[in-house]
């Protein structure tokens, strides 16, 4: 199953970096796309929305609407 997410404050491919290492040390197999222009990040893989959501969090970024 596909989560995404809107992360406003995405500003470049460092951000997008850190994203994506903080999700993927917490959940292996994870698959993660960030779209740093229409700062989203997509994830699939068998965690669920809010434990992905709280990685991003921790990694220091904004998820609209949460």
């Amino acid at each position: 199953m596909a989560i995404k997410l809107k992360v406003t404050d995405i500003k470049g491919d460092e951000c997008a970096n850190k994203i994506t290492k903080s999700i993927q040390t917490m959940v292996a197999d994870a698959k993660v796309d960030v779209d740093v222009k229409a700062k989203t990040v997509v994830v699939e893989g068998a965690a669920s929305e809010e434990t992905i959501k709280q990685i991003v969090q921790s990694a220091g970024y904004t998820i609209e609407g949460y």
